[in-house]
């Protein structure tokens, strides 16, 4: 259901005009394949009876690293750019006429007082200039004081664990298959498949309900609204030989718990279709951008919020959501892009604060949206892909640089999509005012390949002393915050033992095991084909869900290849 653009600005004040965007490239296709098959024993991984748990201490192998050499220290920051309000003269649009008149108003004060206004919600100007210490958890964090150790996950009487339920992964056809997307809620784990989302019961695996989708599934975002509605974004049709792919432009919300899609809408930026790379959702929005632009919905009935107009020189590529609406804004200015990240109000569009990245860094990875932390590989130094060399912790109340924290990544193995799904970072976390960070596995002398996990702090971006080893023969990742404490996922790549889920104190940075899986050769062996950085993992009251991303191509169950295994303890 595609509403008609709202007329009116955003309550930013003018920008002088700019050159044209060129012209806007459609993404590479997606996949496309059948539906996934149904849950059930596969050879070499039968859910049985609990094993016993594991012995033996795990040593703390000397640390080939310095850490008190300056690693994380805070860098000179950027050069300083004046944050800007709603860049581009408009695009988001939300209703109402009075927005253009207050715009008008504002723009004429600024210009007398040679100042810049930002608003703030309920439409009162954020005047403390000074940056925030934040205390919002960060991205798929739980709630919690943001001052105490305390979390919700209890520690279980008998940590070990066994397979709950495996399902196998469906056929991948064509241009290859995505899948991305799980969820857990209160009555279903929830999974998706090429051009389906599927229930299943969180403890038996067993079917639920199954949403069709007329399409492949393109992008999903981890968030939903308190009672349990989610967004994602997929393809109209199923590609065939004539036609790969007819574009992701559809947005589709669905109820997760009583197994039902809402609506489905999608946007236009002049009379083109938008075609979306990224979705996410806060408060009761549906944000969705890309190269076209970005959109917005109520999440309830699918009303448009906000469109882009054919004319804007500027466009929003993405959004980060949860506890915060983040938009990544792109404007093109004398031949050059600028990049600025917006905190804006989720009900219109509004901006509340922004700031201008540094000139030549033009993709960022959304980490968190309160307090605000993107990643951007900022010198060139990280490589392709998700590489990243800085994280910038910004103000979202005045659109001020915090600090900047440098994190080259030869030696630190988090990593973000900064090309389509901005907000898709895996392998860190954020909570407590601190940015939790793995380094990259090294030599740990004992047991084969080791790592830590360290702490920077969000104000002055050094590190705060706190880490946390892997132990000898593990390689560990943080999942998200539980309260004050982090979650962590501890894998061992090279010795004969199961994956762990631990708990690590957010004061002592002591850990506590939760749950650690069979040290079967079949379940290693499936651990090790969805390693966490290739991989979606959700972990809540002794359960571990480990889930593809991609659909391998072969639904044989000799294959032993899995689109989703779920481990539990009895406790």
């Amino acid at each position: 259901m595609t509403q008609p653009p709202q007329q009116g600005g955003y309550g930013a004040p003018p920008t002088p005009p700019r050159p044209s965007l060129p012209p806007v490239l459609p993404p590479p296709p997606s996949g496309y394949g059948g539906p996934g098959g149904q849950p059930g024993p596969l050879p070499g991984l039968q859910p049985g009876p609990m094993p016993g748990p594991q012995s033996g201490p795990y040593g703390r192998p000397q640390d080939p690293y310095d850490w008190n050499s300056g690693y994380g220290a805070p860098q000179a920051p950027p050069p300083s750019h004046p944050p800007l309000a709603g860049p581009g003269g408009g695009g988001r649009r939300p209703k109402g006429w009075w927005a253009v008149v207050v715009a008008a108003v504002v723009a004429i004060a600024l210009i007398i007082g040679g100042g810049v206004l930002y608003a703030g919600s309920g439409d009162e100007a954020a005047k403390d200039d000074t940056a925030g210490v934040g205390g919002g958890t960060g991205r798929a964090a739980d709630e919690g004081d943001g001052t105490t150790s305390r979390g919700s996950e209890k520690v279980p009487a008998n940590p070990a664990a066994r397979v709950l339920f495996q399902v196998p992964s469906p056929k991948a056809g064509g241009a290859g298959g995505a899948v991305p997307g799980s969820w857990l809620t209160g009555k279903a784990y929830v999974k998706t498949g090429v051009a389906e989302i599927t229930g299943h019961d969180p403890d038996k695996g067993t079917e639920l309900w199954t949403i069709p989708l007329p399409g492949p599934v393109c992008a999903v975002t981890d968030h939903t609204t308190e009672d349990g509605l989610t967004a994602v974004v997929h393809e109209s049709a199923m590609p065939t030989k004539a036609k790969p792919t007819h574009g992701c432009t559809q947005v589709s919300a669905i109820d997760l718990d009583a197994g039902r899609k809402l609506w489905t809408g999608s946007a236009l930026r002049g009379r083109q279709p938008i075609r979306f790379d990224n979705i996410t959702i806060s408060a009761h929005t549906v944000a969705a951008g890309g190269a076209a632009g970005g959109a917005a919905f109520d999440i309830a009935s699918g009303a448009s919020l906000w469109t882009p107009k054919a004319s804007d020189t500027c466009y929003d590529a993405g959004y980060g959501g949860g506890p915060k609406l983040v938009a990544v804004r792109k404007c093109r200015a004398s031949g050059r892009l600028q990049l600025h990240i917006q905190t804006i109000d989720p009900a219109t569009g509004k901006v509340i604060s922004a700031y201008r990245m540094a000139d030549g860094i033009e993709q960022v990875g959304i980490v968190s949206t309160d307090p605000l932390v993107v990643a951007a590989n900022a010198g060139g130094g990280a490589g392709g892909g998700g590489g990243i060399s800085d994280y910038f912790s910004i103000d979202n109340r005045t659109g001020k640089l915090r600090t900047r924290i440098l994190a080259p990544a030869e030696r630190y193995a988090a990593a973000c999509d900064v090309i389509r799904r901005i907000e898709q970072c895996a392998q860190s976390a954020v909570g407590k005012d601190r940015l939790y960070l793995p380094t990259k596995a090294h030599d740990g002398g004992g047991s084969g390949q080791t790592n830590e996990i360290v702490a920077f702090d969000l104000t002055t971006g050094r590190q705060t002393g706190q880490r946390t080893a892997a132990g000898d023969g593990y390689v560990i990742a943080p999942l998200r915050m539980d309260g004050g404490n982090l979650l962590a996922y501890k894998r061992s790549p090279n010795a004969a033992r199961g994956g762990q889920v631990v708990s690590i104190d957010g004061v002592t940075f002591a850990q506590t095991e939760l749950l650690e899986n069979p040290a079967t050769q079949a379940v290693r062996d499936a651990e090790a084909g969805l390693p966490p950085e290739r991989a979606e993992y959700l972990y809540a009251q002794g359960r571990l869900y480990i889930s593809a991303v991609q659909a391998t191509g072969s639904a044989s169950p000799a294959a032993k290849e899995y689109l989703v295994i779920a481990f539990g303890t009895d406790a």
